[in-house]
C-alpha cells in the first residue's frame, strides 16, 4: 500500500488513541471529585507514606521533586534506601509530621511544576484551597488511622494505580499482601491460647520517636500471627496508638517484650537511668526482650511490617516457622514491595530483627 493510502489510516488511529486517553475523573480518599490529567509525567508526593505508596507501584520515575525530611533522615524507610534515584530530586518543601493538613511550600511546588500533587492526611477544604491556588490537581490519599496500617491502604493503592496506569501493579501489591496474611494465619490460626504467651511492643513512632511506653493495639506483626497483644487491655481513648504509664506496664508483665527499631535508642537510654524497673518485668528477668524493624517512619512501613510479622513469628513459634530464614523471606518483601534487597541496610543501621536487646547485655 503506499503512503498516501495508510497515513491518513494512521492519524485516524493516533487520534482516536489521544481521545481515549483524555483526562480522567476520580474520586479521591477525601471524598472530592478530582480532574486529572490522563498519563501524568511530573507528579510530587506530600505527607507521610505518600511517597512509598508511589514506589509500591514502581512509579518512582515519574517523581519530579521530594519532601527534604526524606533526606534529611534516610534510614529507616525501605522506599527511600531502594531508590536511590530520588535522593537528588530537588525539594519540594519540608514535609514531616509538623506540615500535617498544612499549605505546602507554594512556591517550591510551583518551581517543580508538577501534572498532578499526591497527598496525604489533608482534609478536603485545604486541598481545594492548595489545588485552586496553585492551578494543579491534588488527590488526596491515605493509609486510614494516622501510623496504623489499614485496608483503606487498599483503595489508595487502587486510586493511585488507576491514576498512574499502575492497576495491574496496585493489584499485585495488594495481593502479594494478603498472601502474606494468609501464610502467617495457616501458619499460626492453631495455636491454642494456653501457648500463646502476653506480648507487648514497645518504642512504636508515632509522630516522632518514643521510648517504651509507647505501644499500638492495632498492631500487625502481631495481629497477623494471632498473637496476644497486652496493649488491648489498657483502657486509651480514641485510636490505636496508646501511651501506657510504666506502672501499667508493670501490671501488665508482659511474658515476651518486643523493641521497635525507631525507639530502640530511647528505651536502652531509659534502662539505663532505670534498671530496677526494667528488672521487676517478667520479660526482662527470663530474657524475653527482642528487637524489630522500625514499623512506623512517616507512618506505616508496610513491607516492614511483613518483615517483624516473620520476625515475631519464629520468635513466639519457633517450630511453626523452622522452615523461614529471616534474611531471605524479608529481602523477597523489599524486592517486590520497593525494588530492590535492603534487608542488609536495615539491620546494619537497627540490628538483626529477632536478636535479644543488646544494650542489656544478653547474648546475641
Amino acid at each position: 500500500m503506499q503512503w498516501k493510502y495508510w497515513l491518513p489510516l494512521l492519524v485516524i488511529m493516533w487520534t482516536a488513541s489521544a481521545a481515549s486517553a483524555g483526562p480522567l475523573t476520580v474520586t479521591d480518599m477525601a471524598g472530592r471529585t478530582v480532574h486529572v490529567p490522563a498519563e501524568p509525567k511530573r507528579i510530587i508526593c506530600i505527607g507521610p507514606g505518600a511517597l512509598r505508596l508511589i514506589v509500591y507501584l514502581d512509579a518512582q520515575d515519574k517523581v519530579a521533586g521530594v519532601e527534604s525530611m526524606e533526606k534529611r533522615f534516610s534510614a529507616g524507610r525501605p522506599y527511600w534506601i531502594a531508590q536511590p534515584g530520588l535522593h537528588t530530586l530537588p525539594d519540594i518543601g519540608p514535609g514531616g509530621s509538623a506540615a500535617i493538613n498544612k499549605k505546602p511550600d507554594m512556591e517550591a511546588v510551583l518551581r517543580i511544576a508538577p501534572d498532578l500533587i499526591f497527598v496525604t492526611y489533608m482534609d478536603a477544604p485545604l486541598a481545594d484551597d492548595v489545588s485552586e491556588t496553585l492551578g494543579i490537581p491534588v488527590v488526596v490519599l491515605s493509609y486510614g488511622e494516622l501510623a496504623v496500617f489499614d485496608r483503606t491502604v487498599y483503595d489508595s493503592l487502587e486510586l493511585a494505580g488507576e491514576i498512574l496506569g499502575r492497576r495491574e501493579r496496585a493489584a499485585a501489591v495488594i495481593e502479594y499482601i494478603e498472601g502474606v496474611r494468609s501464610d502467617l494465619d495457616r501458619r499460626t490460626a492453631g495455636v491454642s491460647d494456653e501457648a500463646k504467651p502476653g506480648v507487648f511492643v514497645g518504642g512504636i513512632g508515632h509522630r516522632g520517636t518514643h521510648g517504651i511506653e509507647s505501644t499500638q493495639r492495632q498492631y500487625i506483626p502481631l495481629d497477623w500471627n494471632h498473637a496476644v497483644n497486652l496493649a488491648h487491655r489498657v483502657e486509651a481513648g480514641i485510636g490505636s496508638h496508646v501511651f501506657i504509664d510504666k506502672e501499667v506496664l508493670l501490671g501488665l508483665d508482659p511474658d515476651v517484650i518486643f523493641i521497635d527499631g525507631g525507639g530502640l535508642a530511647l528505651v536502652a537510654e531509659d534502662f539505663r537511668r532505670k534498671p530496677d524497673f526494667y528488672q521487676a518485668l517478667k520479660a526482662f528477668k527470663s530474657r524475653r526482650v527482642y528487637t524489630l524493624l522500625p514499623f512506623n517512619f512517616y507512618t506505616t512501613n508496610i513491607a516492614t511490617a511483613m518483615v517483624d510479622a516473620y520476625t515475631i513469628g519464629k520468635i513466639l513459634y519457633p517450630s511453626r516457622f523452622a522452615d523461614v530464614e529471616l534474611a531471605r523471606q524479608a529481602d523477597a518483601i523489599y524486592v517486590f514491595m520497593v525494588g530492590r534487597p535492603v534487608y542488609e541496610q536495615m539491620r546494619v543501621e537497627y540490628g538483626e530483627p529477632g536478636q535479644q536487646a543488646p544494650f542489656i547485655g544478653f547474648d546475641h
